[in-house]
């Protein structure tokens, strides 16, 4: 099985940066994502935009770097916001009521398509939020 490669681009200007992610962030490459971004916050820069567009994969281990990185950015008063998300990631952060870290998608992101009831003038029940996820590790 090959090792998941991620690389990672970072462009300033004043205190903003783009950082361009590109591959595969997990558990083996999480770690890198974490030093990146606290890297901007010690270099001074205040807002992070990441995109996301030519991320391939991205589990829970990944979400939990950008909530690490959003809430140290959120603490020196900045901003961190992800754009263009793979589909899968998107629906893990809709599900985790954490839908303010992406830009440009509404505060709340349907979790499902509605459906018809199954029965007609039946009501149809819709799926409750999952807890907000909080990163566990001390890094």
């Amino acid at each position: 099985m090959p090792i998941p490669q991620l690389t990672i681009y970072r462009h300033d200007r004043n205190s903003r940066a783009l950082i361009t992610l590109a591959g595969e962030i997990d558990l083996t490459t999480e770690h890198v994502v974490r030093e990146s971004l606290g890297q901007c916050l010690r270099d001074g820069i205040r807002t992070i935009d990441v995109d996301l567009t030519t991320v391939t994969f991205c589990d829970v281990t990944g979400l939990n770097a950008f909530l690490h990185a959003s809430q140290a950015t959120t603490v020196a008063g900045g901003s961190l916001r992800l754009h263009h998300p793979p589909p899968v990631l998107a629906r893990i952060i809709a599900l985790t009521g954490n839908s303010t870290l992406l830009h440009g998608y509404p505060g709340d992101l349907p979790l499902r398509p509605s459906a018809p009831p199954l029965t007609p003038g039946a009501p149809s029940r819709g799926l409750t939020r999952a807890p907000r996820m909080i990163p566990t590790t001390g890094s």
